[in-house]
């Protein structure tokens, strides 16, 4: 099985054209495009930027995904005027080059085992948490979209790689924050987010 990394090298290889339409991509990835989409989207949210709206933004993508998951399709469905928007290579690329240093890191840790978690009945469970967390995404606050983002980016490196314990932790550390983040809005109401924006504001 082919590492992250060669994954993402590949789009530099089978892609010469300028612009890369969705279906050029999902053709690339196939029964692995879930896995891919889902951590093209996740990554950048999950990157500690304090910038309101962008959660929202990368998130509606997130939950088109893992509600696919959720409902058990194998292949990801878009409607046919979306299968032909199309990206620029060169942001296509610039992802890349900056997602490579950290999958190089995360690839040391990841390797195939419990694969029966990333397949099967079991793949709707993780469209289920996936879309809770996708959810948790939309939240307007600023940075409390990196946690559930991390989580779901991580299920997505499971996913793609067949480790069903990278799966298990991106799903710990993403429903953990929207336990908290529920918690918070349980108990101490609007006054909560308005703590937990103070809070978050403090770190930057």
């Amino acid at each position: 099985m082919r590492n992250l990394s060669d994954i993402l090298n590949t789009i530099e290889t089978d892609i010469t054209s300028e612009k890369v339409s969705m279906n050029d991509l999902l053709e690339i990835f196939h029964e692995r495009g879930f896995g891919f989409f889902l951590f093209f989207f996740a990554l950048p949210a999950a990157l500690p930027i304090p910038a309101v709206g962008v959660g929202t933004i990368l998130g509606m993508p997130l939950l088109f995904l893992t509600a696919q998951q959720a409902i058990g399709r194998h292949t990801i469905w878009f409607p046919e005027k979306m299968k032909h928007k199309t990206i620029a290579k060169t942001k296509i690329s610039a992802f890349t080059k900056a997602a490579l240093p950290w999958v190089k890191r995360i690839e040391k840790l990841v390797k195939p085992r419990l694969e029966f978690i990333t397949q099967g009945q079991i793949s709707k469970l993780i469209g289920v948490l996936g879309f809770i967390m996708a959810l948790a995404v939309c939240v307007p606050l600023p940075l409390t979209n990196t946690i559930p983002s991390l989580g779901i980016a991580l299920m997505a490196i499971g996913i793609l790689m067949r480790d069903g314990l990278a799966v298990l932790a991106g799903a710990a550390i993403g429903m953990a924050w929207v336990v908290l983040l529920c918690g918070i809005v349980i108990f101490l109401g609007t006054d909560g987010i308005d703590i937990a924006k103070e809070f978050i504001k403090g770190f930057f």
